[in-house]
C-alpha cells in the first residue's frame, strides 16, 4: 500500500536571496554542526521512498526575512510545483497597527495560512506582552493560524497561553515539535536525569491541558534538536502520549527538514514513521489528512 504523504514542517533555504541570519556560523544557536545545513534546499531535496508518496507539504518560516516575511512567500510561490502552504514569519510584539499592516501584507499570498513567531526561551516575556491578545485574535480574524514553537513545559509560560487560547478560541494553534518534551532520563544526552524525569511529567501534563482546546493541534518533529542521537523508542513515546490526549485527528508528524540530517537521511525519517505502531488509517492521519485539514491544503 503505497500513503500520500504531506510534510507538516520543513523548511527550504536560498542563501542568496534570503537573509537567515540563523544559519550563520557566528550567530546562535552555536550548534557544532551547522554546516551541514548552510547551504541551497528545495524541492528536489525531498525524495521518499515506498510506502510513502510525497503529495505536498507545509513551508514553516526560515529567517529568509523577518523585516519583510513576504519576500520567503513570494520566492516559494515563484519556485515551488508541488501542492504547498506556507506559514509566515511575524513579529508578534509589534504595536497593533503595524501588525495589522504586516498581516495584510502576507495576504496577498495565496500559499500562507499562519504565521509563526519562535516564541522558545522568550515564551513567557512575549506572551505577556501589552498587544499580544490583539494580535492573536486579529490572526484569528484573517482565518490564520498561529504555529506555537516553545517549551510547554514551562508552568509560567504555559499559563500565559491557556489564559490566551481561553480569550480566543477562534485561534487555530499548532504546536511545533510536540512542544519540546525533553530527552528521555536514560538517554546519554539527557543531563541530570531527575531534574528530566520533572521535566517529563510537566510536559505530559501540560499537553494534557492543550488538548483539552479543540482549537489547538500538535506536530511532532525536531527529534534532532531534542536529542541528536534520539530513538525510535523516543518517538514512540512521545507520540504515542500526543495521540492519548489530542486524539489520532490533531496530531501531525513531520520533518523539520533539512535540520533532520543532523540524525538521518529525510527518506530514513519517513521510514522510521511508517514502522510505528499504528494501524493504517492513523498512518495516513498522522502523515497526510491531519496536515490537509489543519492547514488547509488541497492535494
Amino acid at each position: 500500500m503505497t500513503y500520500p504523504l504531506i510534510d507538516a514542517h520543513l523548511h527550504l533555504f536560498d542563501l542568496v536571496q534570503g537573509d537567515y541570519h540563523w544559519l550563520k556560523e557566528e550567530n546562535t544557536p552555536f550548534w557544532p554542526n551547522k554546516n551541514i545545513i548552510y547551504q541551497n534546499f528545495n524541492e528536489q531535496h525531498l525524495t521518499v521512498n515506498p510506502p510513502f508518496e510525497l503529495g505536498g507539504f507545509i513551508h514553516i518560516e526560515a529567517g529568509f526575512d523577518n523585516k519583510k516575511p513576504w519576500r520567503e512567500i513570494a520566492w516559494l510561490e515563484s519556485h515551488c510545483q508541488l501542492p504547498f502552504k506556507s506559514v509566515a514569519a511575524i513579529d508578534l510584539t509589534l504595536n497593533k497597527n503595524d501588525f495589522i499592516k504586516q498581516v495584510d501584507q502576507l495576504l496577498h499570498y495565496q500559499s500562507v495560512v499562519g504565521c509563526r513567531h519562535i516564541l522558545d526561551e522568550q515564551a513567557e516575556e512575549i506572551l505577556q506582552s501589552e498587544d499580544i491578545q490583539y494580535n492573536l485574535n486579529y490572526l484569528a480574524t484573517k482565518r490564520l493560524s498561529f504555529d506555537l514553537q516553545m517549551a510547554v513545559a514551562d508552568k509560567n509560560a504555559l499559563n500565559l497561553l491557556v489564559n490566551l487560547l481561553k480569550n480566543i478560541p477562534t485561534l487555530t494553534v499548532i504546536i511545533d515539535h510536540a512542544g519540546w518534551p525533553p530527552a528521555l532520563p536514560e538517554s546519554k544526552n539527557s543531563g541530570d536525569n531527575k531534574s528530566k524525569e520533572t521535566t517529563w511529567r510537566n510536559w505530559q501534563a501540560a499537553i494534557d491541558t492543550l488538548s483539552q482546546f479543540e482549537q489547538c493541534a500538535i506536530k511532532c518533529s525536531g527529534w534532532e534538536i531534542i536529542d541528536k542521537n534520539y530513538t525510535i523508542e523516543f518517538l514512540e513515546k512521545v507520540i504515542g502520549n500526543c495521540i492519548d490526549t489530542f486524539g489520532d485527528k490533531r496530531v501531525l508528524l513531520a520533518s523539520n527538514f533539512p535540520l533532520t540530517l543532523f540524525n538521518q537521511s529525510y527518506n530514513s525519517l519517513w521510514q522510521t514513521y511508517s514502522s510505528l505502531n499504528v494501524t493504517s488509517d492513523q498512518l495516513i492521519a498522522l502523515t497526510s489528512a491531519n496536515a490537509a485539514y489543519w492547514y488547509r491544503l488541497t492535494f
